[in-house]
């Protein structure tokens, strides 16, 4: 039986194929019946499920090419972002952003819009300049920046087609050091939230909601050189903080050795971007996650309702992350139209217990709050869906691509897809 990684869904489907070439896939696609894209499982809900065949990329031909302006790199749909951050760091290049874990797979990341975090920083999708998707029928659809469908097809939900490569933006290389500061006062951070995210290049607020006077952990991700670095002492020193005497992990009382460099220790983005080293798993899965992304205008609104629902929070939670990401013009993405803010809940693996919370979570926070694709949530796929304005330009887009919906499966179906 085959899971995703957290071990909370077995999938349903017949075959997992794992194709070799374009012929390969062209064919996995014509398969009877429905098909759908497995990417690296990091999904918490069925998004990817499918009662037909499961289509798996990584034996696909490599792809790493540096475009001849060095400003772009088109890399394989499955390779994921701790396979190609070495290799562009070793040709003096670099991602603007990488989410918590550099384990996830390219195209997995995009078409769910996943994000890493910064005010000034956009989600992985917006780093996108062009992608080749395989449709169901087996044409091969080349979309770039600028092209009319081409906001629609980066956050896909896996509703176009194979997502065989991706052609990424990229900037010369550069170094991140990263503090970590404890206990800052909450109603102090609140008060001053446009400052504490902006104090450093990416910001994430942690919190188990055992106690809602102070956040256990804030940490800041600064590239170098640096000229805040006062500024930011004070700031927290203000907010009752104090700097951490030892390396931390977002949860409390796990063993950080997962976790990448801290302690303002300078090194390359892709060892300080992420939370987690590539070399580890950082843990063993077992954890569900959810995610609410609100407009930056209701964020302050957003946490305080979290923080009124601690004590049904903080029993079944593992951490509580707040960060931000900028805004972008990607039709489903979370971040559509708006700068936001994400409120991203680990919780311990009791689906159930979790499942009965969510809905009093979703009803506290603002009407704008939109989940994250790719994680646990119980709002109605109607609602969902009237949540993004493009939504309508999208279906119509799948239903070209797919006229036949053989990517259908009842995770789009609740969406109206």
């Amino acid at each position: 039986m085959e899971h995703n990684w957290a071990g909370n869904l077995t999938y349903r489907a017949s075959t997992i194929a794992h194709p070799a070439s374009l012929d390969e896939l062209r064919a996995a696609l014509a398969s009877p019946g429905r098909v759908r894209m497995l990417g690296s499982r990091h999904c918490f809900n069925d998004i990817a499920d499918t009662d037909g065949v499961l289509i798996a990329l990584d034996r696909m031909p490599r792809v790493f090419e540096i475009s001849p302006e060095r400003d772009a790199v088109r890399v394989s749909g499955a390779l994921r972002y701790g396979d190609i951050a070495p290799l562009l760091h070793a040709e003096g290049l670099a991602l603007a952003n990488l989410a918590s874990l550099p384990h996830i797979s390219v195209a997995g990341a995009v078409t769910t819009g996943t994000h890493g975090s910064g005010d000034a920083i956009g989600s992985l999708a917006s780093a996108v300049r062009g992608l080749t998707i395989v449709t169901p029928a087996g044409e091969t659809r080349t979309l770039r920046r600028g092209d009319d469908d081409f906001a629609g097809a980066v956050v896909s939900l896996g509703a176009l087609g194979a997502v065989v490569d991706v052609t990424l933006d990229v900037e010369p290389t550069y170094e991140v050091a990263q503090h970590v500061f404890e206990h800052p006062d909450w109603d102090g951070v609140l008060a001053a939230f446009n400052e504490v995210t902006s104090i450093g290049t990416s910001v994430s607020l942690f919190s188990t909601w055992e106690r809602t006077d102070f956040v256990d952990q804030v940490w800041v991700k600064q590239r170098q050189p640096e000229a805040r670095e006062a500024a930011r002492e004070s700031l927290f020193e203000r907010l009752g903080a104090e700097p951490a005497a030892s390396k931390r992990h977002p949860i409390l009382g796990v063993d950080p050795v997962a976790c990448t460099e801290q302690g303002g220790v300078s090194g390359p983005w892709f060892e300080r971007l992420p939370h987690f080293r590539l070399e580890f798993t950082p843990s063993a899965g077992a954890e569900l996650q959810t995610e609410y992304l609100v407009p930056r205008a209701d964020a302050v609104e957003a946490i305080q309702a979290v923080r009124t629902l601690a004590g049904q929070i903080a029993p079944l939670l593992l951490v509580n992350e707040i960060r931000t990401v900028r805004s972008d013009d990607l039709w489903l993405s979370p971040e559509y139209g708006t700068d936001a803010v994400g409120i991203h809940f680990t919780w311990k693996p009791e689906e159930e217990a979790v499942r009965a919370l969510l809905p009093t979570i979703e009803a506290a926070l603002p009407a704008s709050a939109r989940p994250h694709w790719g994680k646990v949530f119980t709002l109605d796929g109607a609602e969902v869906r009237s949540r993004y304005p493009r939504f309508d330009a999208f279906a119509a887009l799948a239903a070209r691509f797919d006229p036949d919906r053989r990517l259908s499966n009842p995770y789009l179906e609740r969406l109206g897809l």
